[in-house]
């Protein structure tokens, strides 16, 4: 078992990380338990897959499911989940346990921040895209018609519970679209760490044990320090950790929040195209943008843009919640590993960008 501290004062929480953690869970929650109800939030397929192992743990949840899909990160699903929390009379005493992958946590999280203006809150990830990446750092929201997340708060939680060994029942094309996410730390700003994934990430994907754990370990070292230092992105540090997200996220509002094109999917996407954009613009080597690409397309990961028009991705860009007098900062970079925050790009150079590569 190893712990990661996210250091944020007096909200500072822990990070546990361990194979089967799930079945001691019951020892990680107990403070929490003690303080009042534990209301745990998840969807139906991971309740139907994992629900058992919780309930072995001698806590006594209270189970609430959402439909599986990004398609519950919407005002619907927040107000029903909302009701459902105020019918049950919760506390700020009481802790809300979202139990599942990116949607329920930022779902979850979004209703545990709105609720008596903040209920306490445990995130317990069942999907590598949220071990790695969304239950750690206190973001949550929804998505709305102008695009994705666009509606959400900082709500940091009391604890994370990470369990590798819940991977196990995802579909291969869950944990490619999580691994993005992973790989993403490399080309962040830990060169080392991608080559470990060239050479590793066969492994990881077929579910090998020290691999896994290796993998998630690193990224959420890499979160927490990340958050640690830039809790709100107002100093550019955590920012960062948007390699990939503007472009991508462009492509999920095109496909409509749908499963046609999953989280992760999308940023291994957009990764690839801040790499060519950044090799188009002279900043990063082409070595290192076709690196970059072979290795996503390797391991399953879209790199060709396939879904809208320019000008229709764009427009979706243009709504980036980081716009700032009306620029939209993109993620680039000057080569594996050297990720910045380039405030100098126009939409049009943009648009030009994909115009080409989109025929």
């Amino acid at each position: 078992m190893s712990k990661v501290q996210v250091q944020l004062g007096e909200r500072s929480y822990d990070i546990t990380i361990a194979e089967n953690l799930l079945e001691r869970a019951g020892d990680v929650l107990a403070p929490y338990a003690r303080d009042g109800r534990m209301i745990l939030v998840s969807d139906e397929k991971v309740w139907a897959a994992q629900g058992d192992r919780l309930r072995a743990q001698g806590i006594e949840f209270i189970p609430l499911l959402v439909p599986a899909g990004e398609a519950s990160k919407s005002w619907d699903q927040l107000t029903l989940l909302l009701d459902r929390l105020l019918a049950l009379g919760v506390e700020r005493s009481d802790h809300i346990v979202a139990f599942g992958g990116g949607m329920v946590g930022d779902l979850a999280g979004f209703a545990a921040s709105l609720l008596k203006r903040g209920c306490g809150f445990v995130q317990i990830p069942t999907t590598l895209l949220a071990q790695v990446d969304s239950s750690v750092g206190g973001k949550t929201a929804i998505n709305v018609s102008a695009g994705k997340n666009l509606i959400g708060t900082f709500h940091q939680p009391s604890a994370v519970l990470i369990d590798p060994a819940t991977l196990d029942t995802l579909p291969p094309r869950e944990v490619r679209a999580g691994y993005a996410e992973v790989v993403k730390y490399g080309l962040i700003g830990d060169p080392e760490f991608f080559s470990w994934c060239e050479t590793n990430a066969p492994g990881l994907l077929v579910g090998d044990p020290a691999a896994r754990l290796h993998a998630i370990e690193t990224s959420v070292r890499a979160k927490a320090a990340i958050v640690a230092e830039d809790e709100r992105e107002t100093r550019g540090r955590r920012a960062l950790l948007n390699l990939g997200h503007t472009f991508g996220h462009a492509f999920e509002a095109e496909a409509g929040f749908s499963d046609t094109l999953l989280h992760g999917e999308a940023v291994a996407l957009g990764m690839a195209l801040a790499f060519r954009f950044s090799a188009r613009r002279g900043l990063c080597p082409v070595e290192d943008s076709e690196r970059v690409a072979a290795h996503l397309v390797s391991v399953g990961l879209p790199t060709e843009p396939r879904i809208g028009t320019p000008a229709s991705l764009v427009a979706h860009m243009a709504h980036d919640k980081k716009a700032s007098a009306g620029r939209v900062p993109f993620i680039l970079a000057r080569g594996i590993g050297k990720a910045f925050v380039d405030q100098s790009v126009e939409l049009s150079e943009v648009e030009a960008f994909l115009g080409v590569l989109m025929g």
